[in-house]
């Protein structure tokens, strides 16, 4: 993607089969996908700190009041953890957020899952897992939003453009929370790899985490915007012409890490 872009404004290997439980027949302003990495590149503290950011931002009253100020006053919502694969026994199901309780109900549900974390970054595979999610639920929603946050770029799996493009096609919208408190080489400029390689659609916006403070805050204002919609008031960070990000970096480091004489995968 060349020219101008803006940050903070603005898809395969086989999957198994995506599980989620169908929520009720009922308008819903959006259907919201929430795909978190688990990749042992996170340590534990990045777990908890994300887990904890999740479970604070949904129960906060900020989240719900978003939620009820929609012209359906709801929302559907699922969850799922990713990182070379998806693993089933992650995804929370598909529930309805009308209000506190409904929001709390899901908050709970997600708090009690164990932490499990497993080996390789496959945004893509994450991308297309939840893009078939949003044929697993019986809500009609104005928007279809998959939301990924991670620390690493796509390194395992297939490229990101094709599985980033198949769900726009769809009419899905990629937003992006990449966390950058610890960032390796490879992921020194990750807001800006999800920017031009993982995030699309109207509206679609990334929002960096460079801080473990910053952790419950950003999620929390993440999910108000990708509810409410208004993007719109989001600053722009701006991206040169000249210095075009990789969209295969996570790729050509894994495979010259694998195999140091290994040629470099063709450009």
């Amino acid at each position: 993607m060349l020219g101008v872009l803006a940050i903070v404004s603005c898809l395969g290997c086989e999957l198994p089969k995506p599980v989620a439980v169908p929520v009720a027949g009922v308008a819903v302003d959006v259907e919201l996908v929430l795909a978190v990495d688990v990749s042992r590149s996170m340590d534990l503290e990045e777990f908890t700190l994300q887990r904890a950011g999740y479970v604070a931002a949904l129960r906060h009253p900020d989240f719900v009041d978003a939620v009820l100020s929609g012209k359906n006053g709801r929302v559907a919502i699922t969850y799922f953890e990713w990182a070379g694969t998806v693993r089933e026994e992650s995804v929370v199901p598909w529930q309805i957020i009308d209000g506190p309780q409904s929001a709390a109900a899901f908050a709970a549900r997600l708090e009690a899952r164990p932490f499990s974390g497993f080996r390789g970054t496959s945004i893509s595979g994450a991308v297309t897992y939840g893009a078939a999610l949003f044929d697993r639920n019986d809500a009609d929603g104005f928007r279809r939003v998959i939301d990924i946050s991670g620390d690493g770029p796509n390194n395992f799996g297939n490229p990101v453009i094709p599985a980033r493009n198949a769900a726009l096609a769809q009419g899905i919208v990629i937003n992006g929370l990449p966390i950058l408190i610890r960032p390796s080489r490879t992921a020194a400029r990750l807001d800006r790899y999800y920017a031009e390689c993982v995030t699309g659609g109207p509206g679609s916006f990334v929002l960096p985490i460079k801080a473990a403070s910053e952790f419950a805050t950003a999620i929390r204002r993440k999910l108000v915007l990708e509810v409410s919609g208004d993007t719109h008031v989001l600053p722009l960070v701006r991206i040169e012409t000249e210095d075009a990000v990789d969209c295969m970096a996570g790729e050509r480091d894994r495979r010259i890490y694998s195999d140091p004489y290994f040629p470099e995968l063709d450009r």
